[in-house]
């Protein structure tokens, strides 16, 4: 079906009907912009999500645990499957939304102009139909004037009483009117046969071209409308499978989510090295009482008489104990980092030390890579003078040199402290195991520098200056029993209220263990309560004591 054929008389319907396939090719175009802003708005807040959950951290922060790490990964695809958001609607802007537009301007150009020459041809129709009608009026005025010129010289020439002159001068107004008229005639004819030829060319070819270019048009329109829609589904489609291997991505981020290795990391982080604290022994007051003989069998303590049932004492002081209660106010005071991380328990201080070592090995061999390019370049230079001067480079060669050797001395400095730690920790775990069997005569004498505490703020070369009123629940009580015994490796002054002064190789009772903060309680032979510094003694536990406390 063609509407140069079908339609030739529907001019202003196909003129309405262009207009609307234009209308609507734009109303589809304005539904590809509104999808695409969707999607850069969807893609923009993913990415501000992953942004908010993805803080930025040093390297010491990095996490490790792989619940952890496995979200990290979770946010990493997340933020690529965000960039395919941005793809798809970078792809709809450029190949549907824009293509669309340029193509709507280019429809409604080339649909004026076909309605431009469709008005002309008709104008042009119209003018020669004018020209036939006018042609045929006149030539019917012509004629009616030629038959009132006809009757006139009939009458004249029937009239007996007109002259000659009269007759002769109707006779030759006739033969004007008739030669007028004759003319009227063939200008009539030729309009008439000019019209009719014009008006089947313009029904027979010029409307139908005209209406053929339009369907043309429109039909294009449908088409591209058609790939477009398909265009709009390909955009889609082909992100799918990198969409595909971001939730791939994100199931293999689950699946590497480890809880055994998690809670090994946890032991890694925060094992501290010492050992826990030992049992409790039974301290016998009633050494000095004089026993009768029904007395002298051997039996319980007993509470009367004044003395304190050792596990009455036990009883009162467990909210003491600070592996799960309060700590002293004191050993929770904050100290500056020290530079040999000697404020961390040693476990921590070594992988510290480790890792700053490790640091340090991976700077020196940059620098050393530095020094042998330059080396090289100087090298070339002198062989080739033209490409630069040797001098030049000596500044920096020298500047690399000096950094090496800053270091290779950081890394002897830390490497001596790390030697340290490991010496000190294999000499403690042997002294207090030989300690816990044969009860006496310590291996050797270690350092007092740097006695270690499991809170990594907390540095204990120096006493801590506590509160004067902090200590006074802790000693107005009843005696706590002995739980072990001590050898002063080095005199301790005692400057500090709530420690201790204690002489070398005085020998002291354990009435607190050090519960990882680096002190001990102990208690000398004239009663005297106080804390030292856990690496300034010698101890020896005694776990088979009677009412001795076991920490489970």
């Amino acid at each position: 079906m063609s509407w140069g054929t079908d339609l030739w008389d529907q001019f202003e319907n196909l003129d309405k009907h262009t207009q609307w396939g234009i209308d609507f090719l734009e109303r589809y175009a304005k539904f590809v912009k509104e999808r695409l802003e969707i999607e850069q708005t969807y893609a923009k807040q993913l990415r501000s999500l992953v942004k908010k959950y993805c803080p930025k951290r040093s390297k010491d922060e990095e996490p490790r645990f792989t619940s952890c790490l496995s979200f990290n990964a979770i946010l990493n695809e997340l933020n690529d499957y965000a960039g395919q958001r941005e793809v798809v609607a970078e792809e709809m802007g450029h190949k549907v939304y824009g293509e669309l537009m340029r193509y709507s301007q280019d429809l409604k150009a080339e649909r004026k102009h076909h309605l431009q020459e469709g008005r002309k041809t008709q104008q042009y129709l119209d003018q020669c139909w004018k020209h036939m009608d006018n042609s045929k009026k006149k030539f019917e005025r012509e004629c009616r004037e030629a038959e009132k010129s006809q009757m006139m010289y009939d009458r004249l020439d029937n009239d007996i009483n007109a002259t000659k002159s009269e007759v002769e001068k109707a006779k030759s107004q006739l033969y004007l009117r008739q030669h007028m008229a004759e003319e009227s005639k063939n200008e009539y004819a030729a309009q008439l046969q000019n019209f009719n030829s014009e008006q089947l060319k313009h029904f027979n070819v010029s409307i139908p071209q005209i209406f053929k270019n339009l369907q043309d048009m429109d039909e294009r329109r449908t088409v591209k409308l058609g790939e477009t829609y398909r265009s709009f589904a390909e955009v889609e489609r082909r992100v799918i499978p990198i969409i595909s291997k971001c939730l791939e991505g994100m199931v293999t981020a689950a699946k590497n989510v480890d809880e055994r290795r998690d809670s090994d990391i946890v032991v890694e982080s925060f094992k501290s090295g010492f050992n826990p604290p030992g049992e409790f022994p039974f301290e016998d007051f009633s050494q000095n009482i004089q026993r009768t003989g029904s007395d002298s069998t051997i039996g319980t303590p007993k509470s009367e008489g004044g003395k304190p049932d050792p596990k009455h004492a036990i009883g009162r002081t467990k909210n003491k104990l600070w592996l799960f209660g309060k700590k002293p106010k004191w050993s929770l005071r904050l100290a500056p980092t020290l530079e040999d991380l000697s404020h961390l328990p040693p476990e921590q201080r070594r992988k510290k030390l480790q890792q700053r070592i490790d640091e340090l090995n991976k700077d020196l061999q940059k620098e050393m890579d530095q020094r042998d390019a330059l080396n090289k370049m100087k090298d070339v230079y002198e062989k080739n003078p033209q490409m630069g001067d040797p001098g030049s480079l000596q500044p920096k060669i020298s500047e690399t040199i000096c950094n090496m050797e800053k270091l290779r001395s950081e890394i002897h400095k830390n490497e001596s402290w790390l030697a340290e730690v490991e010496g000190k920790h294999g000499s403690r775990s042997e002294r207090r195991s030989s300690a816990d069997v044969n009860h006496h005569a310590p291996h050797g004498r270690e350092s007092p520098e740097g006695s270690y505490t499991d809170d990594q703020n907390q540095e204990h070369r120096s006493p801590p200056q506590p509160d004067p009123h902090e200590f006074d629940d802790e000693f107005d009580d009843d005696p706590l029993p002995a739980i072990g015994h001590c050898k002063a490796l080095y005199s301790f002054d005692g400057s500090n209220e709530g420690t201790l002064v204690m002489n070398e190789n005085e020998v002291l009772y354990i009435i607190e263990d050090d519960k990882g903060d680096g002190w001990t309680r102990v208690r000398k032979q004239s009663g005297e309560e106080g804390y030292v510094p856990t690496s300034y003694v010698e101890i020896t536990l005694e776990k088979n004591s009677k009412g001795a406390v076991t920490y489970i």
